[in-house]
């Protein structure tokens, strides 16, 4: 399998990244991508090795393969899934996003129903299998871009005056397609070896233009990625800043300047429906979001272990408020870990053979991670108080002759030395209060799309006609006595 040596040397490709107005000369080694790049290594590194079992094998797919990768057809697939999902989110303990199991999933999920992809006289079906086969055998680190630019929320991208304002079809010809625009929301494309293009915001019968989905090479001619400012840049140390040195995985606007697509890459094209369906209509929507909630058991799990952890150092764990919190904290955790493994238990097998997670428990609790996440961090920072604020600028404090013994003196607790208390609490502001922590709030607030997006899911898939129809056989179970009083 591929080894992170592997994944490493596949960045040279002289793919087209920008940061702060320059060209990236190799992301493996740029102080914006470094950190997280050897993260990402150290995944494909524990995958490679058959002691963690993370290894399958998929039949007529030459193995072994990553279990993260696999087309669940059982509720057992689905536990061995979840599984090696897992031994990954706790290698970065859920604060990467999109690691490769996560656009993974929803490959899986289109090649576990690649007829959908045969549609109005294009068969674009074995496109899907064959990538997918690509995908499982060669490890692949695919990304995903498929929002539109935030240019006018209110207006269908055929009616602005732009003619692209978002990834469309400049050019059809007899090997391919011409892709030309923009779309957004790049988290990891810098550092993935494929980004999936597709757009999942509704369009309009008009719009047939954007209604495409493909993949393309992140080194492909005529691809810019244009990231947000760093947050691994320029840090002290990884003591002063645990977190963003890891495990920035960035985000990035991905423009195509007349790139070209074959067509052996191309899986919808030009097709409204085909656009919208490749979603719902096969198991790719539940499977790529079933991971993210695995992930995030993983997250919060680190979050709610922090707040336990300073609540003790503080010496505060035993006072009956303190304790309630905690319990929250506990009680949220509980909440996710719960839902996504029922989500699981009670898998639904589709009509193409494939393991889909139950919707009601999993959007479910993707209607509430907008709500849910900000509580931990809210909780976080009310048993930390001022611990966070009260630290030394940097590691060189605990150190330096000047300044070593008055951090010795004043801020410890006890049985906890100086250099352990700030170590914890810087921990704690990385995850909180720096600026990846508030990406990261940000990012989990709106991962599934606006609240109102997310809470919809949840209450399409709850299945509210069931308990309407109960609640309406209770209401015929009885009626207004008839009245004997006599008539006055």
């Amino acid at each position: 399998m591929r080894t992170g040596a592997d994944y490493i040397a596949s960045l040279s490709d002289d793919r087209s990244i920008y940061v702060d107005g320059e060209r990236v000369a190799d992301v493996a080694t740029h102080p914006a991508y470094r950190g997280v790049v050897r993260t990402v290594a150290s995944l494909f590194d524990h995958a490679a090795d058959p002691a963690n079992g993370m290894q399958f094998e998929a039949g007529d797919i030459p193995g072994p393969l990553n279990r993260v990768f696999m087309i669940p057809r059982s509720r057992e697939d689905l536990a061995a899934r979840r599984e090696a999902i897992t031994a990954w989110a706790e290698l970065t303990h859920g604060w990467v996003g999109r690691s490769p199991d996560h656009v993974g999933g929803f490959l899986a999920g289109f090649a576990g129903f690649p007829e959908f992809f045969d549609r109005d006289g294009r068969d674009f079906s074995q496109n899907v299998t064959d990538f997918y086969r690509r995908l499982v055998t060669e490890n692949l680190y695919v990304s995903y871009v498929i929002i539109p630019p935030q240019i006018d929320r209110s207006a269908t991208p055929s009616s602005l005056e732009d003619e692209f304002p978002q990834v469309g079809v400049a050019e059809e010809r007899e090997d391919g397609i011409v892709i030309r625009g923009a779309q957004m929301l790049g988290t990891a494309s810098a550092i993935s070896d494929y980004i999936f293009v597709s757009c999942i915001k509704p369009l309009a019968e008009s719009d047939e233009r954007y209604a495409v989905s493909f993949v393309v090479p992140t080194a492909s001619k005529g691809l810019k990625l244009l990231s947000r400012r760093p947050y691994a840049v320029d840090l002290p140390s990884e003591f002063d800043y645990p977190l963003s040195s890891r495990f920035d995985e960035s985000d990035a606007l991905v423009t195509f300047e007349d790139v070209f697509v074959p067509w052996s890459d191309v899986f919808v094209y030009r097709d409204v429906g085909g656009t919208m369906g490749q979603w719902f209509a096969t198991a790719a929507h539940v499977l790529g979001n079933s991971q993210a909630q695995i992930r995030l058991v993983a997250k919060i799990k680190f979050l709610i272990s922090l707040a336990r952890k300073i609540a003790a150092v503080n010496g505060i764990d035993r006072i009956p408020s303190v304790v309630e919190k905690l319990g929250e904290l506990a009680s949220l955790a509980a909440v996710v870990e719960g839902m996504t493994v029922a989500a699981e238990a009670e898998c639904v097998i589709d009509a193409n053979g494939v393991a889909r997670p139950n919707p009601r428990y999993l959007y479910g609790v993707m209607g509430l991670q907008a709500e849910l996440y900000p509580r931990c961090l809210s909780i976080l920072r009310e048993l930390s108080g001022a611990g966070m604020i009260q630290l030394p600028a940097t590691f060189r404090d605990v150190s330096a002759p000047e300044t070593a013994q008055l951090v010795q003196r004043y801020i410890c607790s006890p049985g906890v030395d100086a250099e352990e208390r700030i170590k914890l609490f810087k921990l704690a502001w990385d995850a909180v209060g720096s600026e990846f922590a508030g990406r990261h709030h940000q990012y989990e607030m709106f991962y599934a799309g606006a609240p109102f997006v997310s809470k919809g899911y949840a209450y399409r898939n709850y299945g509210y006609d069931e308990v309407v129809e109960d609640l309406d056989r209770f209401l015929r179970s009885y009626g207004a006595p008839v009245s004997t009083a006599p008539a006055s």
